[in-house]
């Protein structure tokens, strides 16, 4: 008897042991996370709720990109869930594959997409998606030293733009006191994609709110394709719609507005932001940059 308790005690502290050196390691990568008030980093996702293997990739390599430079938000730009919207939906087509970031406490901020139509009551309400039941709304993150916020995202219900959504972004944008001003929607309104390409009346609505407000970048997804757009009246339009669906060929790079692209291979975004710049790189399922640069922000 005395010898069965003490294998069983010494059972129980390796056991004891073991969570804690796990605990300990994880505690360990997650203190390479620092948060600064006056930086931040945030990732961008699209088009992904398929649960199969090109969202698991770029959700894989997210992870690895996290280990080594962190980051604290992820933007969906819409196409979360593909099929029909469920609790089983929302465990294999994003719980599963984001478990570990999640786990980390990144945030996800999602927009809707025309895939996600059939469950726009479940999509909105979702806590992970943190949209507390609206279609569209507004977020900042950050501090400048004045004390504006650093960055102010706007988050675009493209598929029901209506006067109502206008006026209230028109409010938001005119009353912002941001440096960088961010809108993420899911429909191109510049995009050289061969299966949708650019979405000219919804153009219409927003450009010249982006213009006249001094949004400086935009980002979208629907077309399957990595694209960065040449700048429009100022304005830098990112597609980024291959974080779980892949169309290969999908690019016309004859398009006068196309500057870079990428349609090999899925990928998802990656931005840091301070006030006097916003770096950002598409990275593919490899962990490789096929697209990076530095933007400035507005001049006023």
């Amino acid at each position: 008897m005395t010898r069965k308790i003490c294998f069983l005690t010494v059972c129980l502290l390796c056991a004891i042991f073991t969570i804690a050196s796990a605990r300990a390691a994880r505690g360990l990568r997650d203190s390479k996370r620092v948060v600064t008030p006056d930086k931040f980093s945030f990732a961008v996702i699209g088009d992904t709720g398929t649960g199969k293997s090109g969202q698991l990739d770029v959700a894989h390599v997210m992870e690895t990109v996290y280990e080594k430079e962190p980051f604290e938000l992820v933007l969906m730009l819409g196409d979360n869930i593909y099929g029909g919207v469920n609790s089983h939906a929302f465990r294999k087509r994003f719980e599963q594959p984001y478990h570990n970031l999640i786990a980390r406490d990144v945030q996800f901020q999602a927009v809707l997409g025309n895939h996600d139509k059939g469950g726009v009551k479940r999509e909105v309400g979702y806590d992970p998606f943190n949209m507390a039941g609206n279609r569209y709304y507004t977020f900042t993150r950050g501090l400048s030293e004045g004390g504006a916020p650093l960055a102010q995202f706007f988050a675009l219900d493209s598929s029901k733009m209506g006067n109502e959504q206008l006026a209230w972004l028109e409010k938001e944008l005119a009353e912002s006191r941001a440096i960088w001003k961010i809108p993420f929607f899911h429909h191109p309104i510049y995009s050289s994609g061969r299966a949708h390409g650019s979405n000219l009346k919804l153009r219409a609505n927003l450009e010249p709110l982006f213009a006249r407000y001094g949004v400086q970048v935009a980002l979208s997804g629907h077309d399957h394709i990595y694209e960065r757009i040449k700048p429009q009246q100022g304005i830098i339009y990112f597609v980024s719609g291959s974080g779980g669906k892949l169309r290969k060929g999908g690019i016309r790079r004859k398009d006068p507005i196309f500057a870079a692209g990428n349609d090999e291979t899925c990928h998802f975004m990656l931005f840091e932001v301070e006030a006097n710049e916003m770096r950002f790189r598409a990275i593919d399922i490899n962990g490789v940059a096929i697209d990076q640069g530095v933007i400035s922000p507005p001049s006023h």
